[in-house]
């Protein structure tokens, strides 16, 4: 068929605009795959989309929430870290993720604590916390801990020479105080001299070093508070001479005599032989996420006989080379097994749960009254002060400590999405058919059909 000139001029503007109009699909279709993102999960039990719990959470999170990431130029650390967030930027637009390289900001680094190449700092309503654990269920957690209505306090005893929460000497706790404030825990001291009545809305009690004893009408207050149901950190020092024998009595804590030394201290460029890296965790909610150790200076070691309806945990122990020493730390120390000296590894931190003993009536119970009762001893209350906080994990394992004290049971829990089977086991054999057939008859089979139809072609 012969086209004339005004048949072909008409096929021209018609071939013309069709793509014209081709190509203004083809943008209005990537605008508004731009202006209306689609996402679909297609794993296998949803793997990469926010659990129930989470969406719920956010939906009641009012305000803008901002994390900041502080991760090195990392694309594989920070795609990580983009793709756990925006799991919940799809349910929340108004949280928004930042990165920082933390070697261009130490002086931030070293205020917030930040110890690890990808660590996370959550900010919300004036509130802060640092998260160190890259997961959906340590990242609700902590959006959950930031976002809870009501403040809670924590009563440190005073008058006797303990560690001030608001002080800036090296022994006190200031900077560990300023730590509870960001993630909503108030500081607050309790002097017992001017009335032996512990306060039932103290979330937790500290009793953090006295340096002299205390009368026997405030041990007996303390008793009583633990009696009734209160939760209680207790940082012993090596000597105390508090005289709460009572109180360790009712806990079953033993404070054995001497001081926990290291001696592969030296090896990790510690000085210090009584300065003991603390490096296995056991198995506990307070010790779970934590990745960095700690360094606990002149601790003390703890025997521990739990009495009926206590369930005892252990968090922190030393290594297989420490023991008690009697004498003092020094370089030509060593262990002598005919004294009192107790071989490691040792306990030197506990925690110990219970139902609380007065359940409250119907009708008033609320979540600090019906969770257990919760109780940690640790052996050393220099790792929580001033000097010695930004050390390793002191500071995260403090505020964990903290937080399981105050802190009811409604935590959220997620349960882990696991894939019913993600590899793909096969024999050589079967691996060689693969091959055979991708390598061999497919390239041959296409080939054959090309030849087939260009020789059908030049027949016709």
């Amino acid at each position: 068929m012969r086209l004339d000139f005004s048949t072909r001029r008409r096929l021209r503007i018609q071939n013309g605009l069709f793509l014209l109009l081709f190509g203004l699909v083809i943008g209005l279709l990537a605008w508004l795959s731009v202006r209306y993102p689609v996402q679909a999960d297609w794993t296998a039990g949803g793997r990469n989309t926010l659990s129930e719990a989470s969406r719920v959470l956010l939906g009641r999170l009012d305000g803008p929430i901002r994390i900041t990431a502080y991760a090195r130029d990392d694309s594989s650390l920070r795609d990580g870290i983009a793709r756990l967030v925006g799991r919940y930027q799809r349910y929340k637009p108004d949280l928004t993720l930042v990165f920082v390289n933390p070697d261009l900001l130490p002086d931030r680094v070293r205020e917030l604590g930040i110890t690890a190449d990808g660590e996370l700092y959550l900010e919300y309503r004036g509130h802060g916390e640092r998260l160190g654990q890259l997961s959906e269920q340590a990242l609700t957690q902590s959006l959950q801990r930031l976002g809870r209505q009501q403040e809670r306090s924590v009563l440190f005893l005073s008058g006797h020479g303990e560690r001030n929460p608001r002080g800036v000497a090296n022994h006190d706790l200031g900077a560990f105080g300023r730590e509870l404030e960001k993630i909503g825990i108030r500081s607050e001291t309790l002097d017992l001299t001017t009335g032996t009545q512990i306060p039932e809305t103290a979330a937790a009690l500290v009793i953090a070093g006295p340096q002299t004893s205390l009368p026997m009408e405030e041990v007996q207050a303390i008793v009583e508070y633990v009696n009734r149901g209160g939760n209680l950190l207790w940082l012993l020092e090596p000597k105390d001479p508090s005289g709460l024998q009572t109180l360790a009595t009712l806990l079953g804590i033993v404070a054995l005599p001497g001081v926990v030394v290291d001696a592969d201290t030296s090896l990790l460029g510690i000085k210090n032989p009584a300065f003991i890296p603390i490096a296995d965790y056991g198995p506990h909610p307070i010790t779970e996420p934590l990745r960095s150790p700690a360094l606990l200076p002149q601790a003390v070691a703890l025997d521990l006989q739990p009495a009926a309806g206590w369930k005892a945990d252990l968090l922190l122990e030393s290594q297989l080379r420490t023991w008690t020493e009697a004498g003092p730390p020094d370089e030509r120390m060593q262990f002598d097994p005919d004294t009192a000296e107790r071989r490691g590894p040792l306990t030197v931190g506990v925690a110990l749960a219970r139902p609380r003993p007065d359940p409250p009536a119907a009708g008033v119970a609320d979540a600090q009254t019906t969770s257990p009762q919760r109780i940690v001893v640790v052996g050393d209350g220099d790792f929580l002060s001033n000097t010695y906080l930004g050390n390793g994990g002191n500071l995260q394992l403090g505020l964990n400590i903290v937080n399981w004290l105050t802190l009811d049971d409604t935590l959220i829990v997620l349960r882990p999405k696991a894939a019913p089977d993600i590899h793909l086991n096969l024999s050589d054999g079967a691996l060689a058919l693969i091959a055979a057939v991708f390598l061999l008859v497919v390239p041959a089979t296409l080939l054959t059909s090309g030849w087939l139809i260009q020789f059908r072609r030049r027949r016709s």
